[in-house]
C-alpha cells in the first residue's frame, strides 16, 4: 500500500508533510503534491502534517477520490522531489474549503 494526496492539495501545496518524510517520496507539482507510489513506505507520518487532510492511505481513499492514486502515480513520474517545506502559495488559505479543484490542476 501507499499514501495518496488527494484533491484538497490543488492549489493549497502546504508543504509541511515533506519534512517528515523518511523516504523523500513527495514530488513537487507547479500547484500540487503528489507521493510517488514506489518510494512511499507507509509509514503515516505524513498525514498528521496535512494541514487540509489531503493524504490518505491508498485503501481509505473516498470513492470519489479513487483517481488519484493513478493520478499521484502518473504526475510522480515526471515532477521533481522535493524534500524541505516551502512557502504556501499567497493565496493557498483562500482554497482551503474549495471542492470540485481537478480542472485546477497544473500539470
Amino acid at each position: 500500500m501507499t499514501h495518496v494526496v488527494l484533491e484538497s492539495c490543488i492549489r493549497c501545496k502546504y508543504t509541511d508533510c515533506v519534512d517528515v518524510c523518511p523516504v523523500d517520496c513527495f514530488r513537487e507539482g507547479p500547484n500540487m503534491l503528489s507521493i510517488d507510489p514506489d518510494e512511499c513506505i507507509d509509514c503515516a507520518v505524513c498525514i498528521p502534517e496535512c494541514p487540509v487532510n489531503a493524504i490518505l492511505p491508498e485503501e481509505d481513499v473516498p470513492e470519489d477520490q479513487l483517481h488519484f492514486i493513478k493520478l499521484n502515480a502518473e504526475l510522480s513520474r515526471g515532477w521533481p522531489s522535493i524534500t524541505k517545506r516551502k512557502p504556501a502559495p499567497a493565496d493557498a488559505d483562500e482554497w482551503v474549503d474549495r471542492k470540485n479543484k481537478l480542472s485546477e490542476l497544473i500539470r
